[in-house]
C-alpha cells in the first residue's frame, strides 16, 4: 500500500521523506519533519501522531531507535502500524507491527531509511535506498526523488499508487520543500517530479520572501515594480 524514505543529508543537516501509496493524499498524513531534530514516515494503518511523538523525543535528546522503542512499547494498535526515523546524527530506526499488509521491507543504510508494504516482492526497499545513494553531492529533494523513483523501476507496491508527496526541512520551523499530488490516475511520482522540477529553481526566492522580502525578486503580478 506504501512505500517511502525518510533521510538525512549529512553535508547540509536538511531533513527529508518521500513517499507514495495507493491511497488519497499521503502527504496529509504519513510524512513528518523537524529543522534541527530529524525525519519520520508513519505508515500502513497510519497514525500521524505517532510520528509527532516521535519527533519530540528526538527533540528532547533521544535518538531515533530509543525515541521509536519508546513511542511504540506498550501502545495500543502498535501491531497495525510501520514507522521509520532519521535523527539529527543520521542514525536511523524503523518499528514494523505484525499485522503490516501483505510483502514488507526495511532497507537502511548511511543516513536514510526505506520502508514499504504490500510491495511487489522484498527487494523494492534497497531499490530507494539505493536510488537515494546514487548521487550524494544533489539536493536532498532530489535524492528523495530518485529513491521514490528506483522505488517504481523495482516493482512498487503490487497495485498501483495514487498519491505522492516530498517533504523537506532545512533551517527554517516551516518546509523548505512541501510538494504533494494528493490524487493521480496515471502516475503520481511522475508528476510530484514535475512539481519539483517546476520548484526547485524557485525555491530560494520563496525562501527569502520569508526571511526578508527586500531581498527576493519582483513577484510578477500587477501592480509589482
Amino acid at each position: 500500500m506504501t512505500f517511502s524514505i525518510a533521510a538525512r543529508c549529512a553535508r547540509t543537516g536538511m531533513f527529508g521523506v518521500a513517499i507514495t501509496t495507493s491511497s488519497i493524499s499521503v502527504g496529509s498524513r504519513c510524512p513528518h519533519v523537524r529543522a534541527g531534530v530529524g525525519a519520520v514516515a508513519t505508515q500502513n494503518i497510519t497514525d500521524p501522531h505517532l510520528a509527532t511523538l516521535v519527533l519530540d523525543a528526538m527533540q528532547a535528546g533521544a535518538d531515533a531507535a530509543t525515541a521509536i522503542a519508546g513511542v511504540t512499547k506498550g501502545r495500543e494498535f502498535i501491531d497495525y502500524r510501520q514507522l521509520t526515523a532519521v535523527d539529527a546524527n543520521g542514525t536511523t530506526a524503523q518499528f514494523t507491527g505484525a499485522n503490516i499488509l501483505g510483502t514488507y521491507a526495511i532497507s537502511q543504510t548511511t543516513d536514510c531509511v526505506a520502508a514499504g508494504n504490500l510491495l511487489a516482492h522484498d527487494g523494492v526497499a534497497k531499490a530507494i535506498t539505493d536510488g537515494f545513494m546514487a548521487d550524494p553531492t544533489a539536493h536532498l529533494a532530489e535524492r528523495l526523488m530518485q529513491a521514490l523513483e528506483g522505488g517504481l523501476a523495482s516493482g512498487g507496491e503490487m497495485g498501483p499508487v495514487h498519491s505522492a508527496a516530498l517533504l523537506v526541512a532545512d533551517k527554517m520551523p516551516f518546509a523548505l520543500v512541501d510538494l504533494r499530488v494528493d490524487w493521480d490516475d496515471e502516475n503520481p511520482i511522475i508528476r510530484l517530479r514535475d512539481l519539483w522540477t517546476a520548484y526547485q529553481p524557485q525555491m530560494q526566492d520563496y525562501l527569502n520572501r520569508a526571511i526578508n522580502p527586500t531581498a527576493a525578486p519582483s513577484y510578477g503580478v500587477a501592480g509589482d515594480p
